[in-house]
């Protein structure tokens, strides 16, 4: 079981050996280092080259949260409003060896906290459609089990080997 305390812009969170903590990043050159690094360690996700980059430039101005254990960034995620009442989850992503460890949960429901404060109703997240690539198959799990439901399907918004799957949820 993980013990979760809130501090201000904080959370801390401890799991065994393991002690992380949640903030807010508010620096848009620190979102871009971030981005960049963790990034450039998931080349199963994110190896499209000039897709990454423009992940990278995206990140600043955003709301934007990353995991820390100890001084070690292991994961971020970062939101997008798309509309007066709702919000993207534009991109996230943990260090694998920091999978399944409940990090990309943990910054999930962290900024999903600062969603509800912030007065949205909706949040999405775009992902590739399941049964495309055992990767995107795990990452829709993972959305699915944080509560998304299936919204639609686009087959031509990236290209027809990535068919763009929206999952959405109430706030």
């Amino acid at each position: 079981m993980m013990k979760k305390k809130y501090y201000n812009n904080r959370l801390t969170m401890s799991k065994g050996s393991m002690n992380m903590k949640i903030i807010k990043v508010i620096n848009d050159e620190d979102k871009k280092k971030i981005t960049r690094a963790i990034l450039e360690a998931l080349p199963e996700w994110f190896g499209i080259v000039e897709a990454r980059e423009e992940y990278i430039l995206d990140s600043v101005g955003k709301d934007f949260f990353c995991a820390m254990e100890k001084d070690k960034v292991v994961g971020f995620l970062y939101l997008k409003q798309t509309g007066k009442d709702t919000v993207e989850l534009a991109v996230m992503g943990v260090l694998k060896e920091y999978h399944r460890k409940g990090i990309g949960r943990a910054l999930f429901e962290y900024a999903k906290k600062s969603i509800k404060e912030s007065g949205y109703s909706f949040i999405q997240v775009k992902t590739v459609k399941m049964g495309m690539y055992e990767d995107y198959d795990r990452t829709n799990r993972f959305y699915i089990s944080l509560g998304f439901k299936e919204f639609e399907v686009l087959n031509s918004l990236w290209d027809e080997n990535n068919p763009c799957q929206i999952y959405v949820m109430a706030i």
